[in-house]
């Protein structure tokens, strides 16, 4: 029998596939929309996406899956993203809040994820955009004042670790990373909605205190942010589970929104 920590999704789902998650997808939806919400109010001049005024709602062809994909950017707020994608009659959802920063600041960018698999899935991280095992200053700067929060949450034993299959997902775990599964309750939920609002006041003090990031350094850290982006949804394992039911054509349209491919070019230009 496998540890329950190196299951996959696919394993999960095949133990408890048809699991109504509509209740928990409505409170967790609220959470992650109250979180963009607060980041939102943060910067100037977001503008919705052009290519997902029509993603506002949507479904697979087959009906299986439905869900929402909304992304905003303006300012130093490169791309805002609050989106869900599942089947809540059949145990399945993956919802998210978003934040990769733009250049102005080294902020690290603030990636939030909740899901059913019908257990609760939770996915936290402050995504680095220095080297933390040699840019130690930042590491302190960022990391070292979530540390008493992180091990709180880590040493709950309501919660276990979950390991993602993916290799190169494995190589983004950082400090603040959180990747964990729970029995799906409203006091697990709790906890973690505790912990989410707790690291965003830190991500915007942190932000709002942030020393600006020099001139002649942005281009290189706009190289790094966006080739981040895009492997992280393309390299991610969840899109084989994707592809079963959007088929490849349709995951590849999904992930060049996804990463917002149309928005990186267009900064570029």
């Amino acid at each position: 029998m496998l540890h329950t920590d190196t299951k996959t999704i696919d394993q999960f789902l095949a133990e408890n596939p048809d699991v109504d998650v509509s209740r928990a997808w409505e409170r967790c939806w609220g959470i992650l929309t109250r979180i963009k919400g607060k980041i939102a109010s943060r910067f100037d001049h977001l503008e919705l996406e052009p290519n997902c005024r029509d993603r506002e709602y949507y479904q697979s062809p087959n009906g299986e899956f439905e869900g929402s994909f909304q992304a905003w950017s303006g300012g130093d707020c490169e791309w805002l993203v609050n989106s869900w994608l599942g089947n809540r009659k059949a145990s399945i959802l993956d919802m998210n809040a978003t934040a990769y920063l733009g250049q102005d600041t080294d902020v690290p960018h603030f990636v939030m994820v909740f899901g059913t698999i019908p257990k609760l899935f939770f996915y936290f991280d402050f995504m680095p955009r220095r080297n933390l095992m040699l840019d130690t200053d930042y590491l302190d700067r960022y990391y070292a004042p979530i540390n008493s929060e992180y091990l709180a949450l880590r040493g709950n034993p309501n919660f276990q670790w979950s390991v993602s299959h993916g290799p190169y997902m494995r190589t983004l775990v950082n400090p603040s990373t959180q990747s964990l599964t729970a029995d799906l309750n409203d006091s697990n939920i709790s906890v973690l909605e505790d912990y989410a609002e707790s690291m965003l006041e830190h991500w915007l003090s942190w932000y709002d205190k942030a020393q600006p990031v020099p001139t002649a350094d942005r281009a290189l850290l706009r190289t790094t942010d966006h080739t981040l982006r895009r492997l992280c949804y393309e390299r991610d394992p969840m899109n084989k589970l994707a592809e079963q039911v959007f088929g490849s054509d349709g995951v590849k349209e999904m992930l060049s929104l996804r990463m917002g491919e149309s928005q990186m070019a267009r900064i570029l230009r």
